[in-house]
């Protein structure tokens, strides 16, 4: 088993910074692919970006490329989302992800992942 935990989510105005992280935990050494999720009320979760362990392979969605970075720390088990240049459409919960898979090339899918965390919220005023 696998557990992931975010934190670092918050309240911003718009053109701020947020960097979120995620702990892992349990059979970490196992672990091929992380991303992050998001989901707005009234709206479906949403792939935000994802990072292989091995390959630092990387997948941005379009609405997030060029603003946001996904990283990772293996020395801590931790993956990050720095988050530049927030608008108000970014407001949403924010879920981290893992899975023993590689990741899919090209698109990233809720599907792919089999472990979640809980959310932390992100909120971003104009």
């Amino acid at each position: 088993q696998v557990q992931v935990a975010e934190s670092g989510g918050g309240s911003v105005q718009a053109g701020g910074s947020l960097r979120l992280s995620c702990a892992a935990s349990g059979y970490t050494n196992k672990v091929n692919c992380m991303g992050w999720f998001r989901q707005a009320p009234g709206k479906e979760r949403e792939g935000v970006a994802h990072i292989e362990m091995v390959s630092t392979y990387r997948y941005y969605a379009d609405s997030v490329k060029g603003r946001f970075t996904i990283s990772q720390d293996n020395a801590k088990n931790t993956l990050y989302l720095e988050m530049n240049s927030l608008e108000p459409e970014d407001t949403a919960m924010y879920y981290c992800a893992a899975d023993l898979f590689v990741c899919r090339r090209g698109s990233i899918r809720r599907g792919d992942f089999a472990y979640w965390g809980q959310g932390t919220q992100v909120t971003v005023s104009s």
